[in-house]
């Protein structure tokens, strides 16, 4: 059974910094691209970033709006995806999600079939 575990989110002021992290379990991780996605109250749950796996050079793809900012990496001795968020505005907050594809470099939500339970990131001014 796949279990896809987010943790770090929480509440940090505008221009600071956090980071989530993402443990997969039950499946084999470097043969997934690793996503994040995020979804704000009554808003679409949007992809944010990408990776690879270590196979495909663990390429990276970034959303303009977190591009600079934003920071995704994996460990795959561990299963774990990270997030790290800096520079962060008002407009970051959301539920943050991770989620587990297929070995494309694409954020398009229906591709991903492994989904957490999202972890809530508040920016306040």
């Amino acid at each position: 059974q796949v279990q896809v575990v987010e943790s770090g989110g929480g509440l940090v002021q505008a221009g600071g910094s956090l980071r989530l992290s993402c443990t997969a379990y039950g499946l084999s991780f470097d043969d997934y691209t690793m996503a994040w996605f995020r979804q704000a109250p009554g808003k679409e749950r949007e992809g944010i970033a990408c990776i690879r796996s270590s196979a495909s050079n663990g390429r990276t793809y970034y959303e303009d709006s977190v591009k600079g900012r934003f920071t995704v990496s994996r460990d795959n001795a561990k299963n774990t995806l990270y997030h790290q968020m800096s520079s962060l505005k008002t407009e970051d907050t959301a539920m943050y999600y991770c989620a587990a594809g297929p070995p494309h470099l694409t954020l398009m939500r229906n591709y991903y079939k492994y989904w957490g339970q999202g972890s809530q990131v508040t920016v306040s001014s």
